[in-house]
């Protein structure tokens, strides 16, 4: 079931936010946001298998943490329409506390509406996610991580969450892969109430 108030964070190295016109790799799975955003609509060409998406999120109701290998058509396109992003500059310079503070400020503000939770665990630096297709170096620590998942649970508006990218295939030992899944185990549990022990609500 959709809702028309649907808000996102995205989570994730990349933006995700090419269109077969502008990627110049031409993998549609660094596309998916182009097809949600109503605004890039008419920017869209007919892709085969896929006349059953219908863009469903306005350009104001998303917001990236963690970009880091972003496309220069994708910055266009993040430029064009406003979109609100945090790059791991921004992260480094804000703090983990101060972006999540203004993420939630800038999609809330005084409603409260479902929050989906995106979150590519390529969005993570390697070390504690390192079984992943697109891996880029300088990512969100594994606390920062947490914490993001965290906050979102306290909320109380957390209506779905997706945690993308893990591939154990990648993993170059038994060990990388045991790190990549723990860590995603850990995010997702946290998205569901699980939280540190020396930790309060915020």
């Amino acid at each position: 079931r959709r809702s028309s108030d649907l808000c996102v964070v995205w989570v994730d190295a990349h933006s995700d936010i090419n269109t077969p016109l502008t990627s110049t790799s031409g993998n549609l799975h660094g596309q998916p946001v182009s097809f949600l955003i109503k605004e890039m609509k008419d920017m869209m060409p007919k892709v085969p298998g896929f006349e059953w998406v219908t863009p469903c999120l306005s350009a104001k109701d998303i917001v990236y943490i963690g970009l880091r290998d972003v496309d220069a058509g994708e910055r266009l396109i993040l430029k064009t329409f406003g979109i609100k992003y945090y790059s791991m500059t921004e992260v480094d310079a804000l703090n983990i506390k101060k972006v999540v503070d203004e993420t939630l400020e800038y999609l809330l503000g005084n409603t409260t509406r479902p929050i989906h939770l995106s979150f590519d665990v390529d969005g993570l630096d390697p070390c504690v996610a390192p079984a992943t297709g697109t891996p880029v170096p300088g990512g969100l620590t594994y606390r920062e991580g947490l914490y993001i998942t965290e906050r979102l649970h306290d909320t109380g508006l957390l209506a779905a969450v997706d945690i993308m990218e893990v591939n154990p295939s990648r993993g170059e030992t038994q060990k990388e892969v045991a790190t990549t899944v723990d860590t995603a185990v850990a995010m997702a549990l946290s998205c569901f109430g699980k939280a540190r022990q020396d930790r309060k609500s915020t």
